[in-house]
C-alpha cells in the first residue's frame, strides 16, 4: 500500500519545527513508519540550494531564478526521497512543499501562479499531499516570534507587506482545496494549537486506516 504524503505550511513565526516534532510523535505513536523531511532542502543538492536561497548576506536572486532554485530542489527531493518513500508504503511528513513556491515566490513576489503551475505540473507529475496542515497567525504576531529567534534568514529579513501578501495567498490555496489543507490557528498558545492538530489527524488517521 503506497504512504501518505503529509506536508506543514505557513508563514513566519508559526511554529512548523515545534509542531512538525509533535505530528511526527503523534504518527509514530501510532505506529506508521513514516521519514521526516524538508524544502529547500532533504538532499545533498536541495541542502546546498537550500543555503544560497536562505542565506541572507549573499549576492541578489532574481525573482525567477529564485523560483528555479526551489523547483530545482523539488524535482530532486521528490526523485531521490519523497516517491522512493511513499512507494514503499512510508508515510512522508514535509516541512513545506510546492505550496510555499505558490505563497512565496507567487503571492510574495508577484509571479504570475500560471507559470508557478506549469513547473508544478513538470516537476511534481500529479504528486499532491494527502493532507496539508496550514499554520496560520497574524503577521506581525508570526515576525515578533521569528524575531526571538535569532538571526533572519534572507525570506524573514523581507517587509510586512510581503508577508501579508504570502498569507493572503496561503488562506487562498485552502480556501480552493478544502479537501486537502486544514487551517490550524497557530495564535494560542501551544498546547490549544496541538490540540487543533490532534484532532485533525485523528480523523486523517481513522480515513487512513
Amino acid at each position: 500500500m503506497r504512504g501518505r504524503f503529509i506536508t506543514i505550511e505557513g508563514g513566519e513565526g508559526g511554529g512548523k519545527s515545534t509542531n512538525l516534532a509533535h505530528v511526527r510523535a503523534r504518527l509514530e505513536s501510532a505506529g506508521i513508519e513514516l521519514i521526516e523531511t524538508r524544502e529547500p532542502g532533504g538532499t545533498e543538492l536541495g541542502e546546498r540550494l537550500r543555503a544560497l536561497l536562505l542565506e541572507p548576506g549573499q549576492a541578489p536572486i532574481g525573482e525567477d531564478a529564485e523560483l528555479l532554485l526551489m523547483f530545482a530542489a523539488r524535482a530532486q527531493h521528490i526523485q531521490q526521497v519523497i516517491e522512493p518513500a511513499l512507494a514503499e508504503g512510508r508515510w512522508v511528513l514535509c516541512d513545506r512543499f510546492s505550496d510555499a513556491s505558490f505563497a512565496y515566490q507567487g503571492g510574495g513576489r508577484g509571479i504570475d501562479k500560471g507559470r508557478i503551475a506549469i513547473l508544478a505540473e513538470w516537476v511534481q507529475r500529479g504528486l499532491e499531499p494527502d493532507l496539508t496542515l496550514l499554520l496560520d497567525l497574524p503577521v506581525e504576531q508570526g515576525m515578533a516570534r521569528a524575531g526571538k529567534r535569532g538571526a533572519l534568514d534572507r525570506f524573514e529579513q523581507e517587509e510586512m507587506a510581503f508577508f501579508e501578501r504570502v498569507r493572503a495567498a496561503y488562506l487562498s490555496l485552502a480556501e480552493a482545496q478544502p479537501q486537502r489543507f486544514r487551517i490550524i490557528d497557530a495564535s494560542p498558545a501551544l498546547p490549544q494549537v496541538q490540540a487543533q492538530i490532534d484532532s485533525v489527524l485523528d480523523h486523517f488517521l481513522e480515513a487512513n486506516r
